[in-house]
């Protein structure tokens, strides 16, 4: 195997501390041994690969699923647990000049279809994921940030045929929303949810279907071709037809081979408080449970969780190790201090990391690996993967049993292409991120 990022970033190290792991249990499964056939190998127990598991299990496909770790191991079990729009991070310019009107169009009604597609899926499976909020806010960090809202405002309601609410700054206030902000705007679209007690669902709901999911099992190496392949884990060799490649921000450059340079990796990293009192959500002006981000290129993330406990994240980490780790948790400790300074004595009860994924075009990308006839993909939800994640596993799912996918725009089927400097493409973000800061300021 072959990544980018040093070994530590694989491991355990950027995931201790995950709140997420105290709220449920993850059912305890074998690792795959010795030699077995079965129709799809999944690689990774993450939104895309549960959700493709489940849709091929339901009509009668063998599946089994490879995760090196356990079901939600990866990004999947430790995001922000916002389920909305998004998964691409391109715009209506960009992405009719690309793709056409039309192609503009059902990307816009696919980001609003994944959104459907989980709370429908939750409520079939009947789930308890810590639902809440009405769609989410973006909140203006400066007063010219207002007239991009209220573009955004426009964008929403042409794109989703839904009406966004714009509140000023006293609007915030009444809301439950206080803080240093200028004023903001709700889309109606999207919810909260805890993501692991969501992953864990998905698998429990394969597994009933038929799905075989093994932990430990990291897939070392593919061999074979045109419907042919071996997927060996080093103590195990799964024959199959058809692989499935989900492992978005934690993907190995050699699985398979196409799939080198066409990603970026990087950090996102959260902290989630004790529970607050009446007293202190009060001392803050912040009592909604309104799930909501800020107006920054390098955003920050947070909502106030059913618990009243305070999640809260951020972008930005570009490096990896103990060292980089701690400096990332002090970071977002003390951005969560700036933002809510009322609570700088409250304590952490949990902080982390975790890997999101974007590709150079900054679109996702679901379907067949080019020129390897039954291999798939679906990767790259630029920071969106609930939602976004979990719709592209159902349309691997159609796909793999040759069913046209209700949502499945051109903006999706577009192979990813490759950064510059190949294995060094790394080198790029700083830069990059520099960028970002300067216009936050």
């Amino acid at each position: 195997m072959r990544r980018i990022f040093p070994d530590y970033t694989y491991g355990p190290g950027p995931r201790d501390g995950c709140w997420w792991d105290q709220t449920c249990d993850i059912a305890d499964r074998p690792a795959v041994r010795g030699e077995i056939t079965t129709d799809v190998v999944i690689i990774g127990a993450g939104f895309t690969g549960l959700s493709a598991a489940l849709r091929l299990a339901e009509h009668g496909v063998r599946v089994c699923v490879l995760e090196a770790g356990h079901v939600g191991w990866g990004a999947s079990g430790r995001n922000g647990g916002f389920c909305c729009l998004g998964g691409a991070k391109i715009g209506n310019a960009q992405l009719e000049q690309r793709f056409g009107v039309e192609g503009r169009k059902e990307w816009r009604q696919t980001e609003k279809a994944a959104v459907s597609f989980v709370s429908d899926l939750t409520r079939r499976l009947a789930v308890d994921v810590d639902r809440h909020s009405a769609g989410e806010t973006q909140l203006a960090v400066r007063a010219r940030d207002l007239d991009g809202l209220r573009k955004e405002a426009l964008h929403i309601e042409n794109d989703y045929g839904v009406t966004p609410e714009f509140h000023d700054k006293q609007d915030l206030m009444r809301l439950g929303m206080g803080g240093a902000f200028a004023g903001g705007l709700t889309n109606p679209l999207g919810f909260g949810l805890n993501p692991r007690k969501y992953v864990s669902a998905l698998a429990t709901a394969a597994e009933a279907a038929g799905a075989k999911i093994y932990h430990n099992s990291r897939a070392q190496s593919i061999s074979g071709a045109g419907g042919q392949y071996r997927v060996s884990t080093g103590e195990a060799e799964v024959r199959t037809e058809q692989v499935v490649i989900a492992t978005n921000g934690y993907t190995s450059e050699d699985l398979p081979g196409w799939i080198a340079g066409r990603y970026m990796p990087t950090q996102s990293t959260v902290m989630v408080t004790r529970p607050l009192t009446d007293q202190e959500l009060d001392a803050q002006g912040w009592t909604s449970d309104q799930m909501s981000y800020d107006t920054r290129n390098l955003l920050h993330y947070f909502r106030l969780m059913p618990d009243r406990r305070f999640l809260f994240g951020t972008r930005g980490g570009l490096l990896a190790g103990p060292g980089t780790e701690a400096r990332a948790r002090r970071r977002v400790r003390r951005h969560f201090e700036e933002m809510f300074p009322a609570w700088s004595h409250v304590e952490n009860a949990g902080s982390w990391s975790g890997m999101v994924c974007i590709a150079r075009d900054r679109l996702p990308y679901v379907g067949q690996v080019p020129d390897q006839p039954g291999m798939w993909a679906g990767m790259c939800y630029h920071g969106n993967g609930v939602a976004m994640g979990s719709l592209s596993g159902a349309i691997l799912g159609d796909l793999i049993r040759g069913v046209t996918p209700p949502d499945y725009p051109v903006a999706l089927r577009t192979p990813l292409r490759k950064f510059p400097l190949g294995s060094k493409r790394r080198l790029l973000m700083p830069a990059v991120y520099a960028g970002f800061a300067l216009a936050d300021l």
